[in-house]
């Protein structure tokens, strides 16, 4: 086959259709949106709208949430490691990691690590260091005379919890033991403000009375 004889697989190109080009093309008047309406306008997008009413999918009931703190791991089958070691992929030799997985694809590179997990049948006598397996992948490899190492899971440090918890329980039933202050009843507090308000208002009265007089009497005798 020469370069000019190529040519792209059938069904893998898609020709763009191309509209209001004349009647002559078939879609030349209406560009195949039909007669006027809302669904002939641009910037229509009426998906999932039901004329008003509850949408289906709000009458529908939402379960359950995504969890952000989830680990995501590589799983990686007995059956895929062996065929990977027969094959030559894999070095059976050297000590299986979650690089080594990736290099030879059986891995993504997840950053939770991989998992190991008993489908399939396994023979060859590896030494594996990964994050995790399950109880049935661990003694078939040890049963084929290998070796796993899975990785400590990070313990959670509670005790500063317990100690915030105690404490404040502590100081919940110390505040019981306590007696209650009682304040004063609202009714003495708006008739003391009442009174204090009254008494400022006479002074005022009686200030304004003595300034009064003193601005007469300092006035001419003549007049």
């Amino acid at each position: 086959m020469k370069l000019n004889e190529l040519s792209a697989s059938p069904g893998s190109l898609k020709v763009k259709k191309r509209v209001g080009r004349g009647i002559g093309s078939g879609k030349g008047k209406r560009s195949g949106r039909g007669d006027k309406g809302q669904k002939s306008r641009s910037g229509v997008s009426i998906k999932g709208f039901e004329g008003g009413q509850m949408p289906f999918y709000r009458r529908l009931p939402k379960r359950g949430f995504t969890n952000i703190f989830r680990k995501e791991y590589d799983v990686v089958n007995l059956g895929s490691l062996q065929k990977a070691v027969d094959a030559g992929v894999l070095d059976g030799k050297n000590t299986i990691d979650q690089a080594a997985l990736k290099a030879c694809g059986l891995a993504r590179g997840r950053s939770a690590g991989v998992r190991i997990l008993a489908q399939g049948d396994i023979s060859a006598a590896l030494q594996i260091d990964v994050a995790g397996a399950s109880k049935a992948a661990i003694a078939a490899i040890e049963k084929a005379g290998g070796k796993i190492t899975v990785k400590p899971k990070p313990e959670i440090d509670e005790t500063g919890k317990k100690a915030m918890r105690a404490a404040e329980a502590a100081k919940k039933k110390a505040d019981r033991g306590k007696p209650e202050v009682k304040g004063k009843p609202k009714g003495d507090e708006k008739a003391g403000k009442k009174a204090s308000k009254k008494a400022s208002k006479k002074d005022d009265k009686k200030g304004g009375d003595s300034k009064g007089k003193s601005a007469e009497s300092e006035e001419p005798a003549g007049e």
